[in-house]
């Protein structure tokens, strides 16, 4: 029995980048659908307009493209890149631009 090892350049992980219209109730309608579709699908939303989600292999990544590609919106951007774990794996994330000094501790009470 043979055994396929996973690794790193194998396991893709894929972005959606949209800009859609909302100016009208149809059109917020459609982007509230497209992004509900999105996470119907296993993604998850990384920033306001970008998805992203884990695939185990290539094959699998192409199968998930072709079902955003099917519940794109008429109107609108739509991006999708496909990049491997390896690759994620360079990413860097920031949340603000740096975080306020911890408080002094307590200092210990001496009793004797």
């Amino acid at each position: 029995m043979e055994q396929t090892r996973l690794n790193a350049y194998h396991i893709m992980w894929l972005f959606v980048f949209f800009d859609l219209p909302v100016t009208s109730k149809k059109e917020r309608r459609q982007a509230t659908r497209f992004r509900k579709d999105l996470m119907k699908d296993g993604f998850s939303m990384m920033q306001f307009s970008v998805y992203i989600r884990h695939c185990a292999s290539r094959e699998s990544a192409e199968v998930h493209l072709k079902r955003v590609k099917d519940f794109v919106p008429e109107k609108g951007q739509v991006s999708i890149l496909a990049v491997t774990d390896k690759q994620y794996g360079n990413i860097s994330n920031y949340w603000g631009k740096k975080d306020d000094p911890l408080p002094e501790g307590p200092k210990q009470l001496e009793m004797f």
